[in-house]
């Protein structure tokens, strides 16, 4: 879904994916050689941008361009949407459904979050600022019922989806970000409004984000059924062992 994504994982025989950090180290040394020659890398970016919204297999969008991120999706073609045709639903187990244009949304408190951004592949982008929605906030509004566990998000390329518990989605540190980067988020990003959620690796954090459904229990998402980690706290998850982000 993100350049912070990666192909289809495969299996370690103890059933961790490992696909995405396999081919990532494979890249290293070129990585390497591409920091290295500044006018090497400009070419590269140029073809890599020219391709990646063309290649759904996400193998283009492995290597960060200069500003640490790189588009990625796991649909073929993602649609547009302009703050005109924008909507964000949030439904499910709650007394006051209802949907944002992206005008509404940008009225309402907004927080801004500076934080590493870590993916499960292994790189870091340090201190990158995101502001927007506390999702509890929205939560709030919307009167949450007492049988509700969890939260399903899905996603106008009509593919991604992801999932948080109650008790996660009402943390601080969880948005619906409008901002990144101190820009509008644009759609490479996963504009006009995504989610991020700070302290979990960045496949939580859906891009292109059009629905919240309020739920019984958890329905793992896109990453997860093809097996990463329900919970995805960084440093505590997926085998890995990086530094907390927050």
């Amino acid at each position: 879904m993100n350049p912070e994504q990666a192909e289809e994982p495969d299996r370690e025989q103890d059933g961790r994916p490992i696909g995405r950090r396999v081919f990532l180290g494979t890249l290293g040394l070129g990585a390497l050689g591409v920091v290295a020659a500044p006018g090497l890398q400009r070419g590269l970016e140029g073809f890599l941008g020219g391709v990646a919204g063309r290649d759904p297999t996400g193998l283009t969008g492995l290597l960060p361009n200069g500003g640490g991120f790189r588009y990625y999706s796991v649909a073929a073609s993602v649609p547009h949407r302009t703050a005109a045709d924008y909507r964000l639903t949030i439904d499910g187990l709650v007394d006051r459904p209802r949907g944002y244009t992206l005008a509404e949304l940008r009225t309402l408190p907004q927080t801004r979050l500076v934080r590493d951004v870590q993916c499960v592949t292994g790189w870091r982008v340090p201190g990158t600022p995101f502001e927007g929605v506390r999702l509890s906030h929205l939560l709030d509004a919307a009167g949450v019922r007492p049988t509700a566990k969890a939260l399903r998000f899905t996603c106008f390329d009509g593919t991604y989806t992801e999932s948080l518990t109650l008790d996660q989605a009402r943390r601080p540190d969880v948005l619906v970000a409008l901002r990144m980067q101190d820009k509008d988020i644009g759609h490479d990003h996963g504009g006009p409004a995504r989610l991020y959620v700070a302290p979990m690796y960045f496949y939580k954090s859906a891009k292109w984000l059009s629905g919240i459904t309020v739920t019984d229990r958890v329905r793992p998402g896109y990453w997860e059924d093809l097996g990463y980690d329900v919970d995805a706290w960084v440093g505590r998850s997926n085998g890995r062992t990086d530094d907390p982000t927050s």
